[in-house]
């Protein structure tokens, strides 16, 4: 499986044709974009683009071999060592370990580039593959997410505790594998 590569500007093209043509997939689970996402992308793009640069968030691709991308798995609101995670995959892709192995990497990628011992995730209620994702890869519920933060859908928090420890035993702690 490709490896997750940082967001650059060169796959601007690429994010936005998986997010075009997975919209309605995305919609069926966490809440829609909506179209001034479409019309501000290349606007929204080079400020993510900015906050990455400036260490505020990191945000990665799985890119597949013909240059599509097939998942976005983000790291955001840096604060005190933690981070919220995102991530959103192809609809062609779902059910196949991709999520899972993303995430895994992420967290590994989370505490060996940027520093980070918590990562927290709110998923809707109805989300049942990303809750699966969430704990496979060792996140624990924690508590209601507001629906504010969930586009007006009822959730759930999850956190992992990476600790202060080194990623090798980061991966440990998550499996070296997606077993998938």
């Amino acid at each position: 499986m490709p490896e997750l590569k940082p967001l650059h500007a060169g796959h601007a093209p690429a994010v936005l044709a998986f997010e075009l043509a997975n919209r309605a997939y995305f919609a069926a689970s966490v809440s829609d974009r909506g179209d001034e996402f479409f019309d501000q992308f290349a606007d929204r793009y080079s400020a993510l683009l900015t906050e990455q640069e400036a260490g505020i968030g990191a945000f990665y691709v799985r890119v597949a071999e013909d240059g599509s991308i097939l998942g976005r798995f983000n790291l955001y609101r840096f604060r005190d060592a933690t981070a919220e995670l995102g991530y959103r995959v192809a609809q062609h892709v779902a059910g196949r370990g991709v999520a899972t192995a993303a995430v895994r990497e992420l967290c590994r990628l989370a505490v060996a580039r940027h520093g980070l011992r918590t990562l927290r995730a709110a998923t809707s209620r109805n989300n049942a593959a990303s809750q699966r994702v969430l704990t496979k890869t060792g996140f624990v519920p924690v508590g209601p997410a507001d629906p504010a933060d969930l586009g007006g859908k009822p959730g759930t928090w999850y956190q992992l505790e990476l600790g202060g420890r080194g990623a090798d035993a980061v991966a440990g702690q998550l499996g070296a594998g997606s077993g998938e």
